[in-house]
Parts: structure tokens; sequence; C-alpha cells
């Protein structure tokens, strides 16, 4: 099998990864096995869908939680922001995830109407690893004063 391929976005903590993509007359198929070429052990994982248009969802960054986010079906636009470079990308190809690492602001945003996105989260849901406001959280990437 194909190995993960990481591509640098220029967002520091952020990553493309292209998954193995299998094509023949029955259909495609994308593939990541974890702990062989996934860039974290997962503990949890969510899908968005349904997302009205013009809503935003994500808003917020992670202390230490790890995320790798993949479009299963449709698309959708994530913002990423290191408190020095932000960039927008959009995930429409499921064999192509993009990781966030820890203290990267996520939003993601213009979904189809049939975009669900999977997100692999490397730790269980806990309220106090959010970073929910933007200017404390270029306060934290300061550090302390």
């Amino acid at each position: 099998m194909k190995e993960v391929r990481t591509e640098p976005t220029g967002v520091r903590g952020v990553d493309l990864c292209h998954f193995p993509w299998i094509r023949d007359p029955r259909g495609g198929l994308t593939v990541g096995e974890f702990g062989k070429g996934f860039p974290f052990p997962p503990k949890r994982y969510f899908i968005v869908s349904g997302v009205p248009a013009g809503e935003r969802r994500g808003v917020h960054a992670h202390k230490r939680c790890h995320q790798l986010l993949i479009c299963a079906q449709g698309s959708c636009t994530a913002l990423v922001d290191d408190g020095a470079e932000r960039r927008e990308f959009v995930l429409d190809n499921p064999s192509v995830g993009l990781y966030v690492r820890p203290m990267t602001w996520g939003t993601q945003h213009d979904y189809s109407g049939d975009g669900a996105l999977l997100v692999f989260a490397s730790d269980h849901y806990d309220e106090d690893d959010y970073i929910r406001d933007y200017g404390a959280f270029c306060d934290a990437l300061r550090g302390p004063r």
C-alpha cells in the first residue's frame, strides 16, 4: 500500500496529508491506518454536516488537541491561523486531510449542501482545552509577560 504523503502549508502547525486513493471499476477508496502514517493516535471523531449557508463552525483553537479534518463528502473551506500566517484551504477530496496541531486557530465555512466534514481528534472532549476568543489565542501565543 502507498504511504501517506505530508505537505507543509506555510502555516506553522498545519500540514496537508495525502492518503492513498485506490480506484477501480467498482469506485474509489481512500484509506488511513492508525499507527501507520496517521499523524497521531485518535481518541475521538465527529462529523459536521447539514451546516446552513453562511454559518461557520470551529472558530477556536485547542491548547493540546491535534485534529485531522477530512471532507468525506461535498466540500468546505477551512481557515487556519498560527498568529502570524493565515490561509484557507478548500477541502473537497476525501483522500486529503488537513492536519491541525494545537495552538492553531481554525474555522470552517462555505459548506456545500452535501458537505460532511470528518474530524479525528487526539483527545477526548475537554472544554478546558478550547480557546474560543481570538484575542485570548493571540495572548496565549505571546506567552506570559
